[in-house]
């Protein structure tokens, strides 16, 4: 009489195991995915043979579409931060007295937080849409497998340089984000008389107040914000299936490419806090 109870017992307990590990490996999937992935193209990018003529060719079409596509609206959002965040940081500092304190909350909270988000929403909307559209429409058509068949490594000739180009592109447009902001913030405060230091003495008192951890943080947000964009982009729309059309894939691609940039912001600022 016990037998039965213990086996509807251990098959309730197995089912539930069996559902549990189902619901962590379906939601785990794409990021284990992305960890495979991003450790798989800083291996292939070290070797010599992995840079064939074409490999160079999408990398320098990928680096030209990212940066030059990009740099209008890097520059016009910064335009728009320097004038919404630094001009009103330094009137009210200043209104307060406080004006001492404007190099280092510049630093951290415009330099080191707000910039890297920005520029990786950037770069996901204006390079990383585009490539998952692209990718994702040759594999909805059969292109993806056919090159397969012919010998052709996606991976290689897709994931390695398109990746590569965004984290160059992150660094460059986040530090064209930067400067442009600062910039743009000093003019305005320069002709409301907010301020009357010369320009390379603002510049001098936000670098000043910048910590030497944040010479490593900042530059590793960039690069890695850009990293992370150009891999969840390119898996997103290499990982669909015949079913998915543009209405499915972008919602994902975008709602996996944010999650990616804010988790790597998060993740800097706290192990690097302080």
């Amino acid at each position: 009489m016990k037998m039965p109870r213990n086996l509807d017992r251990i098959t309730m307990v197995r089912s539930m195991l069996v559902h549990l590990g189902y619901f962590s490996r379906t939601q785990m999937r794409f990021t284990l995915m992305m960890i495979g992935a991003g450790w798989g193209i800083m291996r292939e990018a070290g070797r010599l043979t992995t840079w064939r003529r074409t490999v160079r060719i999408e990398f320098w079409a990928s680096l030209h579409q990212a940066v030059g596509g990009g740099i209008l609206s890097t520059l016009v959002t910064a335009a728009l931060t320097g004038f919404g965040i630094v001009a009103q940081t330094v009137y009210w500092l200043g209104f307060a007295g406080l004006a001492q304190m404007t190099g280092s909350i510049l630093s951290t909270v415009l330099v080191r937080e707000i910039a890297p988000v920005l520029v990786g929403v950037i770069l996901l909307g204006r390079s990383g849409m585009l490539m998952l559209t692209e990718l994702g429409t040759l594999t909805t058509g059969g292109q993806m497998r056919a090159m397969t068949g012919m010998g052709v490594d996606p991976f290689i000739s897709f994931l390695v340089p398109r990746s590569l180009a965004m984290t160059i592109s992150g660094f460059t447009l986040g530090m064209i984000f930067s400067m442009t902001a600062l910039v743009v913030g000093y003019a305005v405060c320069r002709v409301e008389d907010a301020i009357t230091m010369p320009i390379w003495a603002f510049m001098d008192q936000v670098a000043a107040s910048v910590k030497p951890i944040d010479y490593f943080v900042i530059p590793a947000k960039f690069v890695f914000s850009g990293y992370a964009v150009g891999v969840c982009s390119c898996l997103s729309g290499m990982d669909v299936t015949t079913e998915d059309d543009l209405a499915s894939m972008l919602p994902r691609g975008f709602a996996r490419g944010m999650l990616s940039i804010m988790i790597i912001n998060v993740v800097f600022s706290v192990c690097f806090d302080g």
